[in-house]
């Protein structure tokens, strides 16, 4: 997915599809309503079969979700195998990491921003009021990896709602919520500052995480955060 073989691991392992099968030199997950991350078919390296991509497209109809693929930025070769068979490109996505000790040492109001697991009912309620319904929660709880949910507070309210899942020397965050009427106060940042915080005592030195480049404002944030961007994706699909 990109060249850095540790944040290329920690993507796919702190958010596993609910199974998984291979064709033709590519992986497919099926997600359950988990997601594209967990939905779609990718490619494990440049010997993949061009022939395979109606059957992996039959798989996913089969199992009742929509042909997707992940494809690395650049791979020329597969958009155009996939633009053949009529799939259409969305959603890019840049990949990004930072330093732990970086962000872990940025200012945060006391009892900002807590690590808890399970997560309670209100980080549950927050992810589901936003982009991440219960068919993606249920990724969390498919984690092996040592993992925990993030609760943001601000005015005394619960503010916002994370994940994260560290695989060796590398977390990656992911599900960052904030109630909308409690947005630009700083809540965001406290969860990464938190999660980062968390990271180290697992023993990992950087934190990633992926945003859609269509999400200008939280690219700006992590941009401010110290993130510097390590590659991207994009997902190609059809009816």
């Amino acid at each position: 997915m990109i060249a850095d073989t540790e944040i290329a691991r920690v993507f796919e392992t702190s958010w596993p599809a609910a199974e998984y099968a291979e064709a033709g030199g590519f992986r497919v997950g099926r997600g359950q309503g988990g997601g594209g991350r967990v939905s779609s078919a990718r490619a494990l390296g440049p010997g993949w079969d061009a022939s395979a991509i109606a059957r992996i497209a039959d798989l996913q109809r089969g199992w009742g979700e929509r042909p997707l693929f992940r494809v690395t930025d650049g791979d020329a070769a597969l958009e155009q195998a996939l633009a053949a068979e009529g799939f259409r490109h969305g959603n890019p996505t840049a990949v990004m990491a930072a330093d732990c000790a970086v962000l872990a040492q940025a200012a945060r109001p006391r009892l900002s921003s807590f690590d808890i697991w399970p997560p309670l009912a209100i980080q549950a309620d927050i992810w589901a009021a936003g982009a991440i319904p219960e068919s993606r929660q249920a990724a969390m709880r498919r984690v092996t990896l040592p993992h925990t949910a993030l609760l943001g507070r601000v005015q005394d309210r619960a503010a916002g709602a994370a994940f994260v899942a560290a695989d060796g020397a590398v977390a990656m965050i992911h599900a960052i919520e904030v109630v909308p009427a409690l947005r630009r106060q700083g809540v965001a940042g406290w969860l990464i500052g938190r999660a980062a915080e968390w990271a180290q005592a697992q023993g990992a030195t950087r934190l990633a995480l992926a945003v859609s480049r269509a999400n200008t404002p939280a690219c700006a944030l992590y941009d401010r955060l110290g993130f510097a961007e390590l590659g991207g994706y994009g997902y190609w699909s059809r009816d």
